[in-house]
């Protein structure tokens, strides 16, 4: 085959690769939560999250409207790894625990990170992380309102970025309100796995165990047929053939 040919493809999720973000969120105690994710994208100072709707994150979300978006370095791979497969809801979703993940209520003990105080929001900044951003929700929005039995089982949160805390090393010289891309080393997830940006994964990830398949529930109705919905089993012919 070609290395320039095209062959059809549906894998279970679309992670083509977006930085990694810890989500601290305040629990109904005043505890926090802290939440790994990396399905998130910026315009201007505002954010796009998503969530299932099932997640502890989520709920706090919704309840407090705030959140900080704390973005870990290339070298931060072993911290977000630790929280991976934990989840804040007790009990766990049957969904998450056929995925192994187990209920933890310390996050920051558990991943050994350290909080810092916010400026505008309640939840708190992770100290070890170079980047921080205080969050406020806009809207709501529930995904896959074309499939009546998937509705609503993610979300896409809009938020709006009050203040951004960086290291000072990460400044532009001369240029206080510019970030250098030449300093800044997000932690970027690639389909399960971690990257930074320069060649190869900078640690094994633990949630490159999971099957991407489990995932599919997500993206394909039980009732209601879509184009493209067999698309996995083409793939699965195209390889074997």
């Amino acid at each position: 085959m070609s290395s320039t040919e095209h062959t059809v493809i549906s894998p279970a999720i679309l992670y083509w690769g977006t930085p990694v973000v810890l989500v601290t969120s305040e629990n109904e105690d005043g505890t926090s939560n802290i939440a790994p994710m990396s399905s998130a994208w910026w315009l201007g100072h505002s954010c796009m999250l998503g969530f299932g709707a099932e997640n502890k994150t989520t709920e706090n979300i919704l309840r407090t409207k705030e959140c900080v978006l704390n973005l870990p370095s290339d070298s931060m791979g072993d911290y977000v790894n630790k929280l991976a497969d934990t989840t804040g809801l007790d009990p766990v979703s049957d969904s998450k625990a056929s995925r192994n993940y187990t209920f933890v209520k310390d996050k920051w003990a558990r991943a050994g990170l350290r909080p810092q105080p916010s400026s505008f929001v309640t939840p708190l900044r992770i100290a070890e992380c170079p980047v921080q951003m205080e969050c406020q929700v806009v809207q709501v929005n529930p995904l896959r309102k074309d499939l009546p039995d998937r509705t609503g089982l993610a979300l896409a949160i809009e938020v709006r970025v009050l203040r951004i805390h960086i290291l000072k090393n990460l400044r532009v010289e001369g240029h206080p309100n510019r970030v250098d891309p030449d300093k800044w080393r997000p932690l970027i997830m690639s389909f399960q796995e971690f990257y930074g940006l320069r060649g190869g994964k900078v640690v094994p990830s633990v949630l490159g165990r999971v099957n991407e398949e489990r995932y599919r529930a997500f993206t394909k109705s039980d009732v209601k047929k879509l184009p493209g919905d067999d698309d996995d089993q083409i793939a699965v012919v195209e390889c074997d053939a």
